[in-house]
């Protein structure tokens, strides 16, 4: 974009006394990376904000009939610069920028319109991307600092997923959010230490935090098994969702949402597809393998954790999803979420969550053609399945959406 070619730089100078505004996607996941990120000097502000007042502000900036998560994130900032808690001079915005097919890619884009909109656009905007879109040299992505993004990421979903699978059946209410808190804690003050990022350090820590949510004592109750899946901003983001997992929890039921660390996956053996597919540098070639196989290492490591204790359901590895989707859909369909969406509603409904919600944003074409358009082909694979898809967008309800969980949740009561 043309006004984007006087885009204000985040400097090394900025560094020192500017703080780093970001929208809050997956509450346990971004809380870790803002504290890796602080642990290399950055001031970080991880936004928990909700509410009405979020979509309001959103909607004077962002046009209906763009993406619920770009209306929700650029909202969310735009709040919070006009809440008068920071001094517009010495403040940054970050944001990712997948540099893909979807229209995530153009967010930033979106956020710097609506900065010159407010004549804010003296606010530096940081691009956080690996795909060599724009750069900072305030902000250089450096190796140290993704391997321990990386680590952060892994812990986030290790984190998540024990919490959910915990949190239903504990004897002393609140024992494993405490639990989340302490060893969020207690990572941050590693990975300040130059800590458990290295790959013996991680097995030890993954085993560690299993053992500790092992050792909760639970009541012997049946739950509703429900999966969560759908756009990644939405499928985790309690602003987006209105909260879902807590509704879930309070409605009886036990959560699983799959983890980043696959999506990540995904995202980085698409590369190499193409690659196969249409050619490409090496180079590129070469340092997709290596991600791969780095971030593979995460996930087989934190299902050999989990695998220890009986009460626990791991993940499937990636390339089991990747088996499970060739049998519905094509490996080409890979805007957003992609195949991967589909494939993990298949493994869930293998795993025992057979009730799915799939939420689905206002304005995200790929979504509901892997989500709510796979649904009566996965039925036929697995007729058990009882599916909801719930549109999440400006005039949504959150009466309706809970209403039409709670009618899915009675489907489920009733078979089981």
């Amino acid at each position: 974009m043309a006004n984007d070619k006087a885009r204000i730089e985040f400097t090394k100078e900025m560094k020192k006394d500017y703080t780093i505004i970001t929208p809050n996607m997956a509450p346990i996941h971004f809380e870790l990376i803002k504290n890796v990120l602080e642990s290399f000097g950055y001031h970080i502000d991880l936004l928990h904000t909700t509410g009405r007042e979020i979509v309001d502000e959103g909607l004077k900036y962002v046009h209906n009939d763009t993406c619920y998560p770009a209306l929700l994130s650029i909202g969310q900032m735009m709040h919070a610069l006009h809440s008068g808690k920071y001094d517009l001079h010495k403040v940054a915005l970050i944001m990712t920028q997948t540099g893909g097919g979807c229209r995530a890619s153009n967010y930033i884009h979106l956020l710097r319109k609506a900065l010159k909109k407010d004549g804010l656009d003296f606010i530096p905007v940081i691009s956080l991307n690996l795909s060599g879109l724009e750069s900072n040299s305030g902000f250089p992505i450096t190796l140290p600092l993704l391997r321990r993004a990386i680590a952060a990421l892994a812990y986030g979903d290790l984190l998540m997923l024990l919490k959910n699978q915990t949190k239903p059946y504990e004897v002393t209410p609140g024992e494993s959010d405490g639990l989340v808190d302490r060893w969020t804690k207690e990572l941050t003050k590693l990975f300040e230490q130059g800590k458990a990022f290295t790959q013996r350090e991680v097995r030890q820590y993954f085993d560690e935090i299993a053992q500790s949510f092992a050792e909760v004592k639970r009541r012997d109750v049946k739950k509703t098994k429900v999966g969560v899946v759908g756009e990644i901003y939405v499928k985790y983001s309690p602003l987006a969702n209105n909260h879902l997992e807590n509704f879930l929890f309070e409605q009886g039921c036990e959560t699983m949402v799959p983890g980043i660390v696959a999506f990540m996956i995904f995202k980085v053996d698409n590369r190499l597809e193409d690659i196969a597919l249409y050619g490409g540098n090496p180079a590129k070639k070469q340092l997709c393998t290596l991600l791969k196989w780095y971030f593979t290492k995460y996930e087989t490591d934190l299902i050999a954790a989990v695998k220890k204790h009986p009460q626990f359901t791991p993940p499937a590895p990636y390339r089991h999803l990747k088996e499970l989707a060739g049998k519905v859909i094509g490996y080409g369909c890979k805007m957003g979420e992609g195949w991967l969406l589909t494939a993990e509603v298949m493994e869930l409904i293998e795993s025992g969550y057979e009730n799915v919600v799939c939420t689905q944003p206002f304005g995200c074409l790929p979504n509901h053609i892997v989500g709510k358009g796979m649904i009566r082909k996965v039925k036929q694979v697995y007729p058990e399945a009882n599916i909801v898809p719930i549109d999440y967008d400006p005039s949504a309800t959150q009466v309706n959406q809970e209403n039409r969980i709670k009618l899915m949740l009675a489907v489920a009561r009733e078979s089981a």
